[in-house]
């Protein structure tokens, strides 16, 4: 195992959850760094430091997996669960950005936090090695601090949007074939899991 994975892996992590940690933590309104630096340059600075940490974390992660710590072997019935658990995550990711606004988004408010948080759950349940522990549980950490501050601030997301069932439909039928391409092709070619074989 080569010693820069592990400056990869930790740096990717501090950078990218910085990022975001300040993002979710930092004042609004007349205090926002956003309004100051103005919204196009503060964006860009936040996605380059985003990108740029997300890259280093997921190339770190995938050389330290396979050689580093594993508690135990997860017993066959937790691949059923994290399958189970990545259906309606695909399906709260299309509905966050889908427009119309369906009932799904109105009702759950941030779809995208909540999709978060079941992906890193689902995938703690079936990956016990040291490094996807540190890297799942810190994405599934920060969706619960994250969905914590946005109710802090008073921000009710879609709450308030007036929905039409068609989101929901636009979601559930986009979300189904996304789930149905990665479980029997993606998964396999992008991340060399096959999650259909035992």
């Amino acid at each position: 195992m080569e010693i820069w994975y592990f400056p990869a892996f930790f740096g990717g992590l501090a950078l990218f959850f910085g990022a975001h940690l300040f993002s979710a933590f930092r004042a609004r309104g007349e205090g926002d760094i956003a309004l100051r630096m103005g919204r196009g340059p503060y964006m860009g600075l936040y996605s380059l430091v985003s990108g740029v940490g997300l890259a280093a974390l997921i190339w770190g992660y995938a050389y330290l997996k396979p050689g580093w710590f594993y508690f135990a072997t997860p017993p066959e019935w937790t691949r059923h669960i994290a399958m189970a658990l990545m259906l309606p995550a695909m399906i709260l990711i299309v509905a966050a950005y889908m427009r119309p606004v369906g009932f799904i988004k109105k009702a759950v408010k941030h779809p995208m936090l909540a999709a978060v948080k079941l992906w890193a759950a689902a995938h703690l349940l079936v990956n016990w090695d040291l490094a996807s522990i540190i890297f799942f549980g810190s994405f599934l950490a920060f969706g619960v601090i994250d969905r914590i501050m946005v109710k802090r601030r008073g921000d009710m997301g879609a709450a308030a949007a007036k929905p039409n069932v068609l989101g929901d439909l636009l979601s559930i039928a986009i979300g189904i074939a996304l789930y149905l391409l990665l479980v029997y092709q993606l998964h396999g070619d992008l991340f060399g899991a096959n999650v259909l074989l035992k």
